[in-house]
């Protein structure tokens, strides 16, 4: 019954916002036959008031100052309650229908304004009211209590009536606002998403395509300048260059296809994400170019987690891929270590001479003069990325004794991530941190 009751008061409400006068009209009409019936009723036995034509003139007079009860509550209250009084005054017998115009304007009043204010105009009209019916002569038949009781419960239901409406509708808009925020938060956080996966697709991407090409520009490179005087190691460079184009293209198609993979279980499944275990792989990948890598393991080997693992390789692809490109170096060193909970891996090279600078990690090293220029490359800061993606940390700057050096400690568990003790770099435009991470060697990918 409740919920069919507001159902119906939902719709009333609706009808009323969409067309006001409208419904104003018709409920001053309906109150103004109201009070004139009022004014005609008289006790049994008693005779009705000389003044019939004064009643009819009082009540349409505070029944026409209920048409300003949206603008002006406070003042239809006191026209109606102040029409009331007099009537009552002049002996009209006071009657629920003769006070339909007082208990409307005092509902509209509890409903449009604040609790103070319904408080002090209702308990003054309350007040008024019960003291002009306690002394009215229309009443003398009937007790001083009855004729004080019955005004005051009259009133007190449109107060009452008032009160849960305004509240109602307070809570209503409470609930739409929430839902609103609600909303516009999952909204946020539906963009945050998706930009963090395509910044995970684009380092992805720019780790692949960066690392294999490279391997396939040396090895072209290398295959045209031995191709007349070692035909033997050349035919060797470009088989090798075969199976570094077909890597490149087997990773793309893995990366790719997780873009289109969906919830079904008979979808076929992909290749697994590379690891530490392919370090040989990518070992020999780099003999090819003339390039020689020595992997050492320091530590009890443990489990990596994909992510871990993940992480780890790729940082090392890519600094093997910086120094095949820009250092002047013929062999490179790769120490992996497992430390407490950490795992610590180190990629550095020898280099030419160096001179003094500062790397984005705030450590001095050094750098050769003439390359100490900016770079346009994303692959310090994309390894950076990912360590901090999963809470690790990540330098990467000149060495003192020449050559170029990235050091990066990885969570064996990938946890949130950490904010580095410098965390201005990271913040800055994307130009600005490619421009500092530049190694030794030249311009990175």
């Amino acid at each position: 019954m409740s919920t069919s009751l507001e159902r119906y008061t939902d719709r009333f409400e609706q009808y009323a916002d969409r067309y006001p006068r409208i419904v104003d009209v018709v409920l001053v009409l309906a109150l103004m036959g109201c009070a004139t019936l009022g004014s005609n009723l008289t006790l049994p036995g008693a005779d009705p008031p000389d003044q019939d034509g004064t009643a009819i003139v009082l009540m349409g007079v505070s029944c026409l100052a209920l048409l300003k009860y949206r603008t002006h509550p406070r003042t239809a209250v006191v026209v109606t309650a102040v029409c009331t009084v007099i009537a009552i005054s002049l002996g009209y017998l006071l009657t629920p229908l003769l006070l339909g115009p007082v208990m409307a304007a005092l509902y509209w009043l509890a409903t449009l304004t604040d609790r103070k204010t319904t408080r002090v105009f209702g308990v003054t009209t309350m007040a008024a009211l019960m003291v002009a019916a306690a002394i009215s002569d229309s009443m003398d038949r009937v007790s001083l209590v009855l004729r004080t009781v019955g005004p005051f419960f009259w009133l007190l239901l449109p107060l009452a009536a008032g009160n849960m409406t305004r509240l109602r509708r307070a809570y209503l808009a409470s609930v739409q606002a929430r839902a609103e925020h609600a909303e516009r938060t999952r909204e946020e956080e539906a963009r945050l998403r998706v930009t963090e996966e395509r910044m995970r697709i684009a380092r992805e991407l720019h780790d692949v395509v960066a690392h294999h090409m490279a391997l396939a520009n040396a090895q072209a490179g290398t295959a045209a300048h031995l191709a007349l005087s070692n035909p033997q190691q050349t035919k060797k460079i470009l088989t090798d260059l075969t199976g570094t184009t077909s890597s490149a293209l087997r990773e793309l198609k893995a990366t790719l296809g997780l873009l289109r993979q969906n919830d079904d279980p008979a979808a076929a499944s992909l290749e697994p994400s590379p690891g530490l275990a392919r370090l040989p792989e990518l070992v020999s990948a780099c003999a090819s170019v003339g390039l020689t890598v020595t992997v050492t393991t320091a530590g009890e080997p443990r489990p990596l987690s994909p992510g871990v693992d993940l992480t780890a390789f790729r940082i090392v692809q890519e600094a093997l891929t910086n120094v095949t490109k820009h250092a002047a170096a013929d062999a490179a060193h790769v120490r992996i270590a497992y430390a407490g909970s950490r795992l610590l891996i180190t990629v550095s090279n020898d280099g030419p001479g160096t001179t003094d600078t500062t790397d984005t990690t705030g450590t001095m090293g050094r750098t050769d003069a003439a390359e100490a220029v900016p770079s346009r490359g994303f692959g310090v800061m994309g390894m950076r990325e990912r360590a901090h993606t999963i809470g690790g940390e990540l330098r990467a700057g000149p060495r003192p004794e020449g050559g170029f050096e990235v050091t990066t400690a990885l969570p064996l568990q990938p946890s949130a991530p950490q904010a580095a003790p410098h965390a201005a770099p990271e913040t800055a435009p994307q130009a600005a941190v490619a421009a500092t991470d530049v190694p030794a060697g030249g311009e990175e990918s």
